[in-house]
């Protein structure tokens, strides 16, 4: 193993402690601006590495650095019965005791005085916007680490510019292999299109990208068509006669598209500086991958399942851990690139890790950010139809009533992250494949 692996491994390591302990900073910022009383920010579980105190918080590191948290009063409401003024039930069931025991550790941090500083007395939307506040700072981390890759690295475009013509025209089942006398020449070597032509026009349709030249070459299928090419500052016609193949599709590399058009041309590919709506944009696109990606976790860790205890090939866009984005560091750092492209896949790698973050926090379930968001707009809800429809102000949401799912949810979660690290370390996610 080579110091450049290890220290890929370690630069990016301490990148998501460092989106870890940002995210935790969105939650403590709001918090203590609205005045809930914070106890500890920590970034780490288990054992205390280091701390110091400041003023009414603990700030420090734990040993187990996969993950985070800050620690406020009065979390859990009490039971209703509680509240002065109402009568006193007692509810029983196999998991009352364990609601009641969360209660009372809960209510033995609120101090005298620390009544109107309490997590579950603030409005709803400020429960709302400090809960929102870690997922928000992993977007605009996201936001941020793009732009600088996307506005300040550029972005490979491929153009409507020859590179190079392909000689013969391959079957797409037979992958990619020398001509054979028996091939066919390409519509393009037919036509005698040469590298650097630039391709203005199909079919007389205007085209300005290679991926509206695609399009147009596939939709149109075999038969004759003529192209605007721009040859030497000159711009000329050249009739072609486009052939039906079978070729990966455009938007599923995995999936194949029947008999559509071929020309036989490759695209220059060019890096442009992009804007910032361009970084809208693709965030926009990516958060909605991401998406997609959230709701497949479960079909996905089967797989993970499968390549740890089965021997299967992982899958390179399933879930990773740590350990697994730690790894892909060290493959990153330690192969033949240049500098500058290291930095860049380094920044685009983190970037990506922060919007899958967030984007895993915002799931309504608890222990995630998203479960005591999705009570603070209940609550929300519920006050606001009380307000219409001129009744009682409703109490506080209840969130002590889902600490059984709550406790399900987090065994899931460690379940999760174990299985995570293990295939990791025994069948990991390589970008050589």
């Amino acid at each position: 193993m080579s110091w450049l692996f290890v220290a890929g491994f370690v630069i990016l390591f301490v990148g998501l402690l460092v989106s870890i302990a940002l995210h935790e900073i969105g939650h403590l910022v709001p918090a203590k601006l609205f005045g809930v009383r914070v106890t500890q920010y920590m970034v780490g579980f288990g054992p205390t590495m280091w701390s110091r105190r400041r003023g009414e918080t603990e700030y420090g590191v734990k040993w187990v650095p996969l993950g985070g948290y800050i620690r406020m009063i009065g979390m859990l409401p009490p039971r209703p019965s509680d509240e002065p003024g109402k009568l006193r039930s007692v509810s029983t069931g196999p998991w009352q005791g364990l609601i009641e025991n969360a209660r009372a550790v809960a209510s033995e941090e609120i101090r005298p005085g620390d009544e109107s500083r309490v997590f579950y007395r603030k409005p709803w939307w400020q429960k709302v916007i400090i809960m929102t506040g870690g997922p928000a700072m992993n977007f605009v981390l996201a936001f941020v680490l793009f732009a600088v890759v996307m506005m300040g690295f550029g972005v490979a475009e491929q153009t409507p510019v020859v590179s190079s013509v392909s000689k013969c025209a391959i079957p797409a089942a037979e992958g990619h292999r020398d001509c054979r006398d028996s091939d066919p020449l390409t519509p393009a070597a037919k036509a005698g299109l040469r590298p650097g032509d630039r391709i203005v026009a199909i079919g007389g349709a205007p085209v300005t990208d290679w991926e509206r030249a695609q399009r147009l070459i596939r939709e149109h299928g075999a038969g004759a068509t003529t192209l605007g090419v721009e040859r030497g500052g000159q711009r000329t016609d050249v009739k072609v006669d486009l052939i039906a193949q079978d070729m990966p599709s455009l938007t599923d590399p995995d999936k194949v598209e029947k008999n559509v058009g071929f020309l036989g041309v490759s695209p220059t590919t060019v890096v442009e500086k992009k804007g910032p709506g361009y970084v809208v944009g693709q965030m926009w696109d990516l958060t909605e991958r991401t998406a997609v990606a959230m709701v497949n976790i479960p079909k996905k860790m089967v797989g993970v399942w499968n390549a740890a205890f089965s021997g299967e090939k992982r899958d390179p866009n399933g879930p990773i851990g740590i350990v697994g984005a730690g790894r892909i560091g060290g493959e990153i750092a330690a192969s033949d690139l240049s500098v500058e492209n290291k930095i860049e896949i380094f920044i685009n790698l983190l970037a990506g890790l922060n919007l899958a973050v967030g984007m895993f926090n915002l799931i309504p379930l608890l222990p995630l950010d998203g479960g005591h968001i999705a009570g603070g707009l209940w609550e929300g809800v519920k006050r606001a139809v009380a307000r219409v429809r001129r009744r009682p102000v409703p109490g506080y949401v209840d969130v002590a009533k889902a600490l059984p799912l709550t406790y399900v949810m987090a065994a899931l979660l460690v379940v999760m992250g174990g299985l995570l690290i293990y295939a990791d370390l025994v069948n990991p996610v390589r970008l050589s494949g």
